[in-house]
């Protein structure tokens, strides 16, 4: 079973309803660390050396945070910009971080039919988070389309315990070898029970 990373960064977590209904369901999932950024680090002085272990010790990495201007909140940034050292994630020595599989998982206020070319966004969710999926590919991580429960303000708490149940099974499925030919489409659509490995 593979294990996985869930590096969490969200300023204000007890006040998120949808991440509170979404970390319920898989903190405490077997082979599953759940890594909480601001708890860890209220001060911003990132332990390099302690993240380059725990990343060392995982097959998964979720970068999972709350979509704030169109990106992650800046611990998270901080993280990415401290932890992946050159010659340690990437360049010619680089190869920490080569065929682990990355993600991110994220909440947006706004709806889906707000993030496309027609919608005041103007742009897609995947379209935003390609510095993510770049940063990924340089580290010669497989990237997977991002798992995304949006319009979280207006959602109910069923639809919300409903999302909670699809991030479970997300898990899962990596767990037991997820394939990126079986991810077609993203995952904020619904399909995470179909989903069949190959």
């Amino acid at each position: 079973m593979k294990k996985i990373l869930i590096l969490f960064a969200h300023p204000t977590f007890e006040k998120s309803r949808a991440n509170l209904t979404l970390v319920d369901h898989i903190k405490d999932l077997e082979g599953v660390t759940f890594h909480d950024l601001y708890e860890r680090y209220p001060d911003f002085h990132i332990d390099v050396k302690r993240e380059q272990e725990l990343l060392d010790q995982h097959d998964v990495i979720i970068w999972h945070h709350p979509f704030y201007w169109y990106s992650c909140p800046p611990l998270m940034k901080q993280w990415i910009d401290m932890v992946l050292e050159y010659d340690w994630a990437y360049g010619p020595q680089g190869k920490a971080l080569i065929s682990k599989t990355c993600i991110n998982v994220i909440t947006t206020g706004g709806s889906k039919d707000l993030y496309c070319s027609e919608g005041t966004n103007s742009f897609t969710v995947n379209q935003f988070l390609r510095p993510f999926e770049q940063t990924a590919n340089l580290c010669g991580m497989e990237y997977f389309p991002p798992f995304a429960v949006m319009g979280t303000h207006t959602l109910s708490n069923d639809q919300l315990t409903q999302h909670g149940k699809e991030y479970a099974k997300l898990i899962d499925l990596f767990q037991n070898d997820l394939k990126i030919t079986a991810a077609e489409g993203c995952f904020f659509t619904n399909n995470i029970p179909q989903l069949k490995q190959n």
